[in-house]
């Protein structure tokens, strides 16, 4: 008996230890975690191999519901294929998929969403929209270059209405790591109000 309470003693010793030495993944939404998670998984982290030893989690703006609006969409008929810019001599294609108009802190505003016509072929990417911007917290509390929201087709309703989460945003991985060639955000999808929800700028 006083053998096996010894072993289970010893047991839970090394549960203790091994949950202690794990760092909890940070972030204060499931969104967070899961981006948190993918900058220090070493095999798809976009951080250089220096910053990701000292990876402790991003920065965000606190979680603000007033962020989360429902924008109607105007699909862009016959839109032209076009080379999008990038950090880099890199075109890759895009289409404009079409405008975005919402209300935020009681103003009206419009943003140009995109298609990658490079990931139509993906089945993993196909359905993904791509949504640049810049805000007025540009260049300093976010990254210079904008960032970056993904909507979904799918969740485009029956009456083209789509809900816009700004505290789901990301930054280009250029902002982590000058090896990669990321799109430039488009100056007509400058935003002339400071979006204090999201991803902000990566400190090292």
């Amino acid at each position: 008996m006083k053998i096996n309470l010894f072993i289970i003693a010893i047991l839970l010793i090394m549960i203790s230890c091994n949950s202690q030495g794990k760092r909890p993944i940070m972030g204060k939404t499931v969104y967070q975690q899961e981006l948190n998670a993918s900058f220090k998984d070493a095999s798809i982290s976009p951080l250089k191999k220096k910053d990701l030893r000292h990876f402790k989690g991003l920065d965000f703006f606190e979680v603000d519901s007033s962020y989360i609006v429902e924008a109607k969409l105007i699909k862009t008929e016959n839109a032209p294929t076009f080379e999008m810019a990038t950090t880099t001599e890199r075109k890759p294609l895009y289409k404009e998929y079409g405008k975005l108009h919402f209300t935020l802190q009681g103003k009206n505003y419009e943003l140009t969403i995109y298609q990658s016509q490079d990931d139509l072929d993906d089945v993993k990417y196909k359905d993904y929209l791509f949504l640049p911007f810049t805000d007025d917290t540009s260049g300093e509390a976010s990254y210079g270059g904008g960032r970056y929201m993904d909507v979904m087709t799918t969740d485009i309703t029956a009456e083209n209405t789509v809900i816009l989460n700004f505290n789901n945003t990301y930054n280009p991985y250029c902002a982590y790591n000058d090896k990669y060639s990321c799109p430039l955000t488009p100056r007509k999808n400058h935003l002339d109000l400071e979006i204090k929800a999201g991803i902000k700028v990566y400190k090292k």
